[in-house]
């Protein structure tokens, strides 16, 4: 076993698969562990990260967790601190090193 599987656990995350080719729970399940593996420099602090989703839950634009105007999923551009909304809803934090 890899250090990278050790590090995600027993479960094996399909690298070369589109999300065509995933069923809608796997596509969910391997998003959300790939943004509980992020660094954790990377994120944003979890109440933070919160704020913003409620902020993108009450927009007219989210669709099935995308923005239907930029394209991104909202919960992985949500979590990561140099990401803001691209319309302005919320924005980027201060890096790691001005935390």
């Amino acid at each position: 076993m890899s250090v990278r599987e050790e590090q995600i656990g027993a479960k094996r995350i399909c690298r070369k698969c589109l999300t065509a080719d995933m069923d809608e729970k796997a596509y969910f399940e391997s998003l959300h562990t790939y943004i509980e593996n992020l660094d954790a420099d990377l994120k944003v602090k979890q109440d933070i990260y919160e704020k913003r989703l409620a902020v993108c839950k009450e927009c007219d634009l989210l669709a099935d967790g995308m923005c239907r105007a930029c394209g991104c999923f909202v919960e992985l551009r949500a979590v990561v601190w140099k990401n803001s909304c691209p319309y302005d809803k919320w924005t980027a934090e201060k890096g790691t090193a001005e935390r």
